[in-house]
């Protein structure tokens, strides 16, 4: 039971996989369950499978090959079939009526046929997972499929082969990358008419959002060729170069604006330095995590181990940005104390206080109110987490630019008299900056 358990937490790993046209090698493998894909499918559903290079090592009792096989399964059947084996009911998943069986090797022509081919049409509308089951203890096993879960559209029978639940992703990340190239236009016009107030930081700021609207780009004809041909034709390479330029200049931008470096000093601290240090391996190591993650899938067998450093080093690197915005208001506060600048220090301090906020919103959002709606969403409507979270993603970048970009005549240099008293006061009440 501990390690059909274990399965189960694979199932709720595995729910945003895309169901493109997978093909996957088996080399002397004995574990009793594969997950080999996931999909949603509606009332028109296709599975093609295709295996060949089939070899089984001992060589089994003919009369036992039907506990081994293909099967589809949704996760609330998954919960019964664990509780049939729990209480003794069955004792292989096969033999479950929970279950869909596409092809068991009882059904090949000959005990030593090598290959074969199998076609399922699925009528009934849910979230289906392909999964090989192998329920003889001893018996390893070699194989390649080639697994097509597709979904068929219109009166011509077009098939697409995305799931039910992001058939629109497309347009959605195409959609989204204009908002992206808009907002850098804006940028760029920002920088020019005010190119006199200007810092190497808003330069930055632009190459970030030019790389995350070339990204959303890549994403979108990754999806879209996906979706018409079951193959990403090179998009994903593009997509995964972006993403990992996109993903370590995001994360070096919040360091460097925490640190206020540019516009408020010129140069980085030791400490500083160590948490760009830090903050951009963990990103390499990240990225090289999400590629294994999407390309082999849950049939890998350190494919959990990789998915949970990917988790980890993601927290990591969002608690590390927080470091530096710390340390400018810590430094902020102790300055205000010595230069006689109060309201200069206040306006900063307030800045700061209010991006430290809206960074932990941010991180607090994507990382855990979007992976609740995915686990939460109906399989139909698993478009609308990633549509959250890139509106998150959009009103982040929009925030940040607004608050720190480029000013002709700063407002913290025109303060007079009872403003520079008033911020005294106020910052002798220094609990109100306390993290």
């Amino acid at each position: 039971m501990p390690l059909l358990r274990s399965f189960l937490l694979l199932f709720s790993l595995f729910s945003l996989a895309a169901a493109e046209i997978r093909v996957s090698e088996f080399r002397s493998d004995g574990r009793p369950i594969i997950p080999i894909d996931e999909f949603g499918s509606t009332p028109r559903g296709q599975l093609e499978l295709n295996v060949t290079h089939l070899s089984l090592s001992p060589t089994p009792d003919s009369q036992t090959l039907s506990n081994v096989g293909f099967f589809l399964c949704t996760r609330d059947a998954w919960m019964h079939v664990l509780q049939q084996i729990e209480d003794g009911e069955i004792n292989c998943v096969l033999r479950s009526e929970f279950v869909k069986k596409v092809f068991t090797l009882d059904q090949l022509p000959t005990p030593s046929a090598s290959e074969f081919n199998r076609f399922y049409a699925e009528s009934t509308s849910n979230q289906y997972t392909l999964v090989f089951a192998n329920c003889l203890q001893q018996l390893k096993v070699t194989m390649k499929v080639r697994s097509a879960m597709y979904n068929l559209e219109g009166r011509d029978n077009r098939r697409d082969y995305l799931p039910a639940g992001k058939t629109i992703l497309p347009r959605v990340y195409f959609l989204l990358s204009l908002v992206y190239f808009v907002l850098a236009g804006i940028w760029i016009h920002i920088l020019y008419k005010k190119r006199s107030t200007i810092f190497q930081i808003h330069f930055f700021m632009l190459a970030v959002v030019i790389l995350k609207a070339l990204n959303l780009l890549c994403e979108s004809e990754d999806k879209y060729y996906i979706k018409r041909t079951g193959s990403a034709h090179g998009w994903d390479v593009l997509f995964y170069i972006f993403s990992f330029l996109k993903g370590i200049s995001l994360f070096t931008l919040l360091v460097l604006i925490g640190t206020g470096w540019s516009f408020l000093k010129p140069y980085l601290q030791d400490k500083e330095k160590k948490v760009l240090m830090i903050v951009i391996p963990l990103q390499v190591v990240a990225n090289i995590a999400q590629v294994v993650i999407d390309e082999t899938g849950p049939l890998a067998q350190n494919w959990i181990t990789w998915k949970q450093v990917f988790l980890l080093v993601d927290v990591i690197c969002c608690c590390a940005v927080l470091f530096p915005i710390v340390w400018s208001i810590k430094n902020l506060r102790e300055a205000a104390r010595t230069d006689g600048k109060a309201a200069v220090n206040l306006m900063k301090l307030t800045l700061f206080r209010h991006y430290y906020i809206v960074v932990i919103c941010y991180i607090y959002f994507t990382r855990v109110v979007v992976y609740a709606l995915e686990t939460i969403t109906s399989y139909r409507y698993l478009w609308t987490s990633v549509v959250a979270g890139e509106v998150a993603t959009l009103a982040f970048y929009v925030f940040t630019g607004y608050k720190f970009k480029p000013e002709a005549h700063n407002p913290y240099f025109v303060v007079d008299d009872e403003e520079e008293e008033a911020a005294a006061a106020q910052l002798k009440h220094g609990d109100e900056f306390e993290m």
